[in-house]
């Protein structure tokens, strides 16, 4: 049955209702109850009185859906954005922008001092340029002077005020404040000098010292915990500040229904502009929806009502996809698939502490075995038939493809080659698995069939896994507490920059990030130097030199570097995908026919 953007329902005789998509998938769910409580062998008459009750509240139902969705459909030729967002949004507030869901948003709202391009490359934004003192621990921002906030009631007559510098230091103080409780802040822990690390120098001027220097401070910089925030609406509203925000980003807010939709209008004020000189953004407007329901939202996309859906489900994947991760012919020419690398690597962490006393007694804490699992097993063929292509398998390092440091020709990971494995393991005093114990793998049951696909593979070389499902609390409990020998991970990059994936190695880490407990004095000499190099050229060498040490030791199995998957609607234009999976707006418009 096809759902048109303004459907017509007969129900029960001539009588029509005039009802919209949402409305119309409600129906369909209670009609389909209230035609199997009708045809119960058993009818009482509080069988009959529950379901009248059912639809007296479907109807009211009805006029609160008809009431909030009626200025859906009035935008006539207005460039309006329609997402889902499936998770919903906890908070407007840039220092909470812990998630996906919070970030996206954010993102339109606000604006950070440097950002990123397609390219995952540190650019300008609210500041225009910067310099680096000698000792590379003072950086200097120099601020542009066309930024305004968003219009708000804190403001005097209502009036967006101008962004200085003293905004950057009262965000970035906010931010690491025990009484904010933000979640990043961690982003400035044991960095920023105590004293002076944030300040305003004049309107025009910030200036950030660092205790020692660090390299990938500006991708630190870059993230949405990062954004300015104007100190009058902060206490103005208070805690209420997570559903009142005011940035200078290129959207501003309009309204939130929580757990319904949200709409965010064009910022006419915003200071960006395209290569042309055409003001941005593109959009008049964005209108985030809160189904929960992944095939809801997808039922939404496929009639026109959604712009794009993030990801494509596990229950209907195959319906979209063919195994090498291709449109099916029915859906090719009416959406695009748009597939981009995403900084995430999926792998299988052993914990390796020789003091810890489950690594001594475990054959994992030989480093032929390690390697012979990474031999072991298919990633091409489990990609393909298990996910239906979506990512590259991981056969270089740990520091995924996407990153402008990642390079297959020189970091050399492993590919399938069970001969190989057969010969790692005789080497280890275990010719075909002989005597080699049960291995136990920890995963959680999103993951499960991964977790088979590897052990049946192993098997055939001799190395017996046994997969073993847990919650997800239970399994960030037990690798954080290094009680998990053999488990299921994923590293998602907070910025574009390969420090955060080699940090999960450096020895003098806690876990997290050194869930392995891996230690090598001279990754860690490595990893130091890094730091301290400015050169990108200098430092990506050192990341590979680090990454393939860590390849060769094997305490991980990198299985595959993810990919951001989207469909999107023909008419969509500009709407570029990215390595961090930002919703990018700015240069996105619609196309009208």
């Amino acid at each position: 049955m096809k759902i048109s953007r303004h459907a017509n329902l007969q129900i029960g005789g001539s009588e029509k209702l005039y009802i919209f998509p949402e409305l119309k998938i409600l129906y369909l769910h209670i009609f389909k109850f209230s035609h199997l409580h009708i045809h119960s062998r058993i009818r009482t008459s509080a069988n009959l009185q529950i379901m009248r009750g059912k639809v007296i509240g479907f109807a009211v139902f009805c006029c609160l859906i008809l009431f909030n969705s009626c200025g859906r459909h009035t935008s006539g030729n207005n460039q309006v954005f329609h997402y889902n967002e499936p998770f919903g949004i906890a908070t407007l507030d840039p220092a909470f922008a812990k998630n996906l869901s919070i970030i996206w948003a954010v993102h339109q709202l606000y604006n950070t001092l440097v950002q990123t391009d397609d390219d995952m490359n540190i650019v300008p934004s609210l500041a225009y340029r910067w310099d680096v003192s000698n000792d590379r621990k003072v950086y200097t921002f120099h601020l542009r002077p066309d930024v305004f906030f968003h219009d708000n009631d804190a403001f005097p007559n209502g009036k967006g005020r101008k962004f200085t510098a003293f905004d950057v230091e009262y965000s970035f103080n906010r931010l690491i404040d025990p009484a904010t409780a933000s979640s990043g802040a961690w982003i400035f822990n044991d960095r920023v000098d105590d004293k002076k690390g944030f300040k305003a120098l004049n309107d025009s001027t910030f200036q950030l010292t660092l205790t020692q220097p660090f390299a990938p401070i500006l991708g630190l910089l870059s993230m949405q915990y990062c954004c300015i925030v104007p100190k009058e609406v902060v206490i103005k509203y208070g805690p209420d500040f997570r559903n009142h925000p005011c940035g200078t980003g290129p959207f501003k807010f309009k309204t939130w229904e929580e757990g319904q939709a949200m709409i965010l209008q064009k910022n006419e004020n915003y200071f960006e502009k395209d290569s042309a000189g055409k003001p941005l953004p593109y959009l008049d407007g964005i209108k985030i929806t809160f189904y929960d329901s992944k095939a809801t939202e997808f039922l939404l996309f496929q009639q026109g009502e959604l712009d794009f859906i993030n990801d494509i489900d596990p229950s209907f994947k195959d319906e979209v996809l063919t195994k090498k991760g291709e449109l099916r012919k029915d859906w090719q020419n009416k959406i695009i698939l748009s597939k981009h690398s995403f900084l995430n690597t999926e792998y299988l962490g052993i914990l390796t502490d020789s003091s810890n006393p489950l690594v001594k007694q475990s054959p994992l804490r030989i480093k032929q075995v390690r390697q012979a699992i990474n031999y072991g097993f298919d990633r091409r063929k489990m990609i393909m038939y298990l996910y239906n292509s979506k990512g590259m398998p991981a056969e270089s390092g740990f520091i995924p493809a996407g990153l402008p440091s990642f390079d297959s020709s020189v970091v050399k990971g492993y590919t399938y080659n069970p001969e190989r494995a057969r010969k790692l393991l005789a080497q280890a005093g275990f010719p075909d698995g002989e005597g080699l114990p049960e291995i136990k793998l920890l995963t959680i049951a999103t993951y499960s069939d991964i977790g088979s696909f590897i052990a049946r593979q192993l098997e055939e070389i001799g190395i017996r896994i046994q997969v073993e499902v847990v919650p997800k609390s239970l399994l960030l409990e037990q690798t954080a507490k290094s009680e998990a020998l053999f488990f299921r991970g994923s590293w998602i990059a907070d910025f574009p920059e390969a420090e955060n994936y080699l940090s999960v190695f450096y020895g003098k880490n806690p876990a997290p990030p050194n869930y392995t407990r891996y230690n090598n004095p001279r990754f860690d000499a490595l990893y130091d130097q890094a730091m301290v190099t400015q050169n990108d050229s200098l430092r990506y060498r050192l990341y590979r030199q680090m990454d393939q040490m860590v390849i060769d030791d094997a305490p991980v199995v990198p299985l595959w570097y993810d990919e951001v998957i989207r469909l999107v609607q023909p008419r969509v234009k500009g709407f570029k995908p990215n390595g961090l999976n930002l919703l990018e707006l700015r240069r996105t418009w619609l196309e009208r026919k």
